[in-house]
């Protein structure tokens, strides 16, 4: 092994970068659907290798001589992106071939952007480093930040943040409610970066002390927080999820309405069986193929399927007209057993390039538009509330992607009695990606202590429980509906404010090793 790091700490140029580059794309097998986690001791250790080897020119000034940190920092990130958010290009053909142009942007163009947080990182970590156990400490601290700052700078896109990768089961994600993903994300760099001190063993019996405590807490919570009795049993109310599996070439198709409508709703009124009526009906986000004020009478139809006590809870495009202008919203319907609609939310965090232009009148001026939008851009709404049901019960809207944001779960309004997750991962075919977001939505319902209701066009849907754990469900592709019972909410040990402060506890930790090594407070040889 200390061959092998005197390669790759000694390696400059292209090779470096490779190696970089390699790193971080082996990584994304710790992630959903591969989950091999052990890959991140390889990946890691390659990186704080590099990292051994990234020194500058002495005499050049401060920023210089981090330069060759962060590059090697951007290219293990640019790795990792390309590897991990290649599936973002299918969206480009999912109805035709008008944003073919935009390929290079998607599979490397979004990556390169990202992987500036990870040279930042990078050359963070390098201004402090120093021997022994302490510059792994460095890292840990420099990836935690990131990943933060990963979660809204630039409107944020948190997706894939590291420490998912250490989550690959309900038993190892029940700490994220303790130190959310960003506590999680610095934690697992940590430990995944302890087989570096193999080569030289300087600090390698604190680290491995200290790594081995945080995965003996790490899964030992785990086992406790799963065993705890009554915080997620059933509440007895019954929703049903439907899957409609509508191709994405064929979704706003005209000709198609009239058989996508009548596919929902022949799947929502099955027959339930020997099961209990379904009390509230869920349809993906933008399941409604045109808009509701144009078409009166799907709003009566719609009726006439639902039973009485009954209630819809549909993803819809809403049309909003003020002062001769129209803006359309992505949104949550909540419909009753009159065909009136009842209650509303809209989706406050729209996907860049995806519903709306940033700088729109300049894009188009250009000739560029969103991906997915009606005859103009989505707007965002300009808050999040809990939105009530006819029976008394609150739920959190969360529409696609607004479930990767750990910090977009707050809301005004009474506390929410469980998240309902609609989304559309039509977009992105059989690949990873939909895997990944089901992922995040699972470690959302265990931050938040809320089962999630989670209705997919093609799948994932699916019941979560408060503690991660898959009810009922129905894979990619699948076109059916399922009946499932909804659990009561969990009661949290640690609220979002805890966690948020449990996580700067874990950032000055590191940061306090670091700099006592750097400083010579602590031995470098302990």
């Amino acid at each position: 092994m200390e061959r092998l790091a005197g390669k790759v700490t000694l390696s400059w140029g292209a090779s470096r970068w490779a190696l970089a580059f390699g790193a971080g794309a082996l990584a994304v097998l710790a992630l959903a659907p591969f989950d091999f986690f052990a890959v991140l001791f390889i990946s890691f250790a390659v990186l704080v290798w590099l990292l051994d080897g990234a020194t500058g020119d002495p005499d050049a000034g401060f920023l210089r001589r981090l330069s060759p940190a962060f590059w090697t920092g951007w290219w293990f990130g640019f790795g990792y992106f390309v590897a991990g958010l290649w599936w973002l290009a299918n969206a480009l053909f999912a109805e035709g071939y008008a944003f073919v142009w935009a390929l290079p942007l998607a599979v490397f163009g979004l990556p390169a952007m990202l992987a500036v947080f990870y040279g930042l990182a990078a050359a963070l970590a390098r201004a402090m480093w120093c021997d022994g156990a302490g510059r792994l400490a460095a890292l840990a601290f420099a990836f935690g930040l990131a990943e933060w700052l990963r979660g809204f700078v630039f409107t944020g896109f948190p997706w894939n943040a590291i420490g998912y990768g250490a989550m690959p089961t309900p038993l190892l994600m029940q700490s994220s409610m303790i130190v959310g993903i960003y506590g999680m994300s610095a934690l697992t760099v940590f430990v995944a970066s302890v087989p570096a001190l193999f080569v030289t063993r300087d600090g390698l019996r604190a680290a491995l002390l200290v790594a081995a405590l945080l995965v003996a807490a790490h899964v030992g919570f785990g086992f406790w927080s799963l065993a705890q009795p009554g915080d997620d049993a059933d509440s007895g109310a019954v929703v049903r999820i439907v899957q409609p599996s509508v191709p994405q070439s064929s979704k706003w198709d005209v000709e198609a309405r009239e058989e996508i409508f009548s596919k929902l709703l022949r799947l929502s009124s099955a027959d339930a069986g020997s099961g209990a009526r379904p009390g509230m009906i869920v349809w993906p986000e933008t399941a409604v193929p045109f808009l509701l004020t144009e078409n009166p009478d799907a709003l009566g139809r719609i009726a006439d399927m639902l039973q009485e006590g009954q209630v819809l809870l549909t993803g819809a495009v809403r049309e909003e007209n003020s002062g001769g202008a129209t803006r359309y919203y992505n949104s949550i319907l909540v419909i009753d057993d009159a065909g009136e609609i009842v209650a509303a939310a809209d989706k406050v965090h729209l996907v860049p390039f995806g519903e709306y232009l940033p700088f729109q009148d300049l894009m188009e001026s250009m000739g560029l538009q969103a991906i997915a939008t009606m005859p103009g851009a989505f707007s965002a709404a300009s808050s999040r509330a809990t939105v009530p049901l006819p029976d008394g019960r609150h739920f959190l809207p969360l529409i696609c992607y607004e479930v990767i944001f750990p910090d977009g779960v707050d809301a005004a309004g009474p506390a929410a009695d469980f998240i309902v997750n609609v989304t559309n991962d039509a977009w992105y075919g059989v690949t990873p990606g939909p895997w990944q977001h089901f992922r995040q939505a699972q470690v959302r319902a265990v931050e938040t202590g809320l089962p999630m209701i989670r209705a997919a066009n093609n799948g994932i849907s699916a019941g979560i429980n408060a503690r991660g754990q898959v009810l009922d469900g129905l894979l990619q592709n699948v076109i059916a509906s399922v009946d499932l019972n909804i659990p009561y909410k969990r009661h949290l040990i640690v609220g979002s404010i805890g966690r948020s402060l449990l996580f700067l506890v874990i950032l000055a930790v590191f940061l306090a090793w670091t700099l006592s090594c750097r400083f010579g407070f602590l031995s470098r040889s302990n």
